[in-house]
């Protein structure tokens, strides 16, 4: 154990921040586990080594990991892309990562005639996001007076506090919940992976492996693989309609006459591959998910 502990104080060791608590914590510790990395969780704790790998996991307010990266007290960060931007930060992004998907949108009382982006111009308009949308204004050429609020944004219309709100927006519930209706959308976000931008060639090595783990996990949850039967004269019709990633494979089948074929198609083009092959005469159709795809 203790020589252990003295190998990775001496060897190289990448510093990722992801949030403490909050909407990308979850996904955010599940992806990483998913990579293979054996760390421990934030409960009580602000850094935890990971056993398995060179890297070291640091829990912060998703606010403040933008800023961490930026000044290399954490070489990369998982956070919303709102806010990174919101933040203005000199940070790099290097993936999108396909989870927290949200949007940051105008929103106005569910009763108000809207005609168009005009509506805004000379509006008060609460929001926690006052760089994105005094940006967004500026690109629309608007003038719109911004009242910065930490929290609960969407009840200052009901208050008297403004016109409008403009906030994180997943499912619209909270907006319906407080008698608002979606307007705009400023920028659609989900998290993102960034870096400092001057990782040495030690810390960039580290990066590279754990970029290949992360993208083999996400282009395998973009994909099913799929087995099915069918007849020998119907082969050519299926192996046409597979979009595989280079050539199915086929396997005879004990009964004559028939093969087993399979292959990996995209997970958006699923139903629609699924029903051309019905049609074809696939049968026994099995789909299997994908844990990790390495191209």
């Amino acid at each position: 154990m203790i020589l252990l502990t003295l190998l990775k104080y001496f060897c190289a060791m990448l510093r990722i921040a992801i949030q403490k608590s909050g909407r990308l914590h979850d996904e955010s510790a599940a992806l990483l586990k998913e990579c293979g990395l054996r760390f421990a969780g934030a409960d009580r704790k602000l850094v935890a080594t990971v056993d398995n790998f060179a890297l070291e996991i640091l829990y912060l307010r998703d606010d403040d990991i933008p800023q961490y990266v930026a000044d290399g007290v954490a070489d990369i960060g998982i956070v919303g892309e709102n806010v990174l931007y919101e933040s203005q930060i000199n940070a790099e992004l290097k993936l999108k990562l396909g989870f927290g998907k949200c949007r940051l949108s105008l929103a106005i009382k569910k009763d108000t005639v809207y005609d168009g982006i005009k509506y805004f111009d000379q509006k008060n308009v609460a929001t926690s996001y006052p760089n994105l949308l005094a940006k967004w204004a500026t690109n629309n050429s608007l003038t719109i007076k911004i009242h910065q609020i930490s929290g609960s944004v969407e009840i200052a219309p009901g208050l008297g506090l403004s016109d409008a709100i403009c906030d994180l927006v997943s499912s619209g519930s909270t907006l319906i919940s407080n008698g608002l209706k979606e307007a705009e959308v400023i920028l659609k976000s989900e998290a993102v992976l960034i870096a400092h931008k001057a990782l040495n060639a030690d810390k960039q090595e580290i990066f590279d492996k754990l970029i290949f783990r992360i993208n083999s996990v996400l282009k395998a949850g973009k994909h099913k693989y799929i087995l099915l039967n069918a007849p020998e004269k119907a082969k050519n019709d299926i192996i046409n309609i597979l979009p595989g990633m280079k050539s199915p494979t086929i396997v005879p089948l004990a009964q004559e006459g028939w093969c087993s074929i399979h292959t990996v198609i995209e997970e958006d083009r699923f139903w629609e591959i699924i029903e051309k092959l019905k049609n074809a005469g696939a049968e026994g159709i099995l789909v299997v998910p994908i844990e990790k795809m390495i191209l």
